[in-house]
């Protein structure tokens, strides 16, 4: 680890931290508040999916549903119009629409094979996005001269990640090469509360391609159902189910990596000093 004790943390000029979890427990809450500070640069991962490695497929998207109507179809034609994704920090929905959901087109489905496709081209750009971390982190501080960085990443980081291989996974070695890896992990009454959430605005999600086969047959047998059959909300939704179980031992098996906090613990953090001594303490349970 970049930090084996308190003291080197407290100590270090540079701290790095890369934040990892299920998607609602603290990672973006902590990376804003750390950014607002105006002493750390703050990387969202999914923002650089969305801009860098996956904005041309959203768009050509969004044109290829705008040539269904014939008068967006005569004003792309003629160069009259514009269509690009606004993604922002707080506005990732653009990624989500793309990625979309299987099932029936009807309610919005995709076929399963063209949601295979879309999964593969993400799967690909989240790889590509974390890679790019220690390049952010030079520009971070030679461009803008912030001293500090977090990496926001997303909740499907740890599907990229071969826990068996360990520290000789690549993209494991080389996140914890330039970062300190944090895990905020949630309890069951988390688990439950983001199983509620998710219920009330189910959204798309990635997935290992071995874990999404396996749940979509058992899902198709299940239910006794055809592919075009399937309604996409309530697909997601198990799948959902399935994923926070299937998540949280490969999120332990990179904590391995680095250290753990909790999603209370989090919450109670109101500024940086507070995040530095939260960190601390982890590196002090880790001894």
């Amino acid at each position: 680890m970049l930090y084996s004790t308190a003291r080197e943390w407290h100590a270090a000029p540079h701290k790095r931290v890369l934040l990892f979890g299920m998607s609602g427990l603290g990672k973006t809450h902590l990376s804003n508040m750390l950014r607002r500070t105006g002493d750390w640069f703050h990387y969202s991962v999914d923002y650089r999916i969305g801009t860098r490695y996956m904005g041309e497929y959203i768009a050509d998207n969004a044109k290829r549903e705008a040539m269904k109507n014939p008068f967006l179809r005569d004003l792309l034609l003629s160069d009259s119009i514009h269509i690009a994704s606004n993604i922002t920090f707080d506005n990732l929905a653009p990624v989500s629409s793309y990625l979309g959901k299987p099932g029936d087109p009807a309610k919005g489905g995709l076929p399963i094979e063209e949601y295979r496709r879309r999964q593969a081209q993400f799967r690909e750009a989240e790889i590509a996005a974390l890679m790019d971390t220690a390049r952010f982190i030079d520009r971070a501080g030679d461009i803008y001269g912030y001293p500090h960085f977090v990496c926001d990443t997303g909740g499907s980081i740890c599907e990229w990640i071969d826990p068996a291989a360990g520290a000789d996974d690549a993209l494991l070695a080389e996140l914890s090469r330039h970062c300190l890896l944090v895990w905020i992990e949630g309890s069951e009454a988390h688990t439950e509360e983001l199983i509620r959430r998710f219920d009330r605005a189910p959204k798309p999600m990635a997935y290992q391609p071995d874990f999404l086969d396996r749940v979509w047959s058992e899902y198709l047998r299940e239910n006794n159902l055809l592919e075009g059959e399937v309604d996409p909300d309530d697909f997601i939704r198990h799948a959902y189910r399935q994923a926070l179980s299937h998540r949280q031992p490969l999120y332990r098996a990179m904590a391995r990596h680095g250290v753990t906090v909790s999603a209370e613990e989090v919450a109670a953090v109101q500024d940086a000093e507070g995040f530095d001594a939260l960190i601390a303490t982890a590196l002090e349970r880790t001894r």
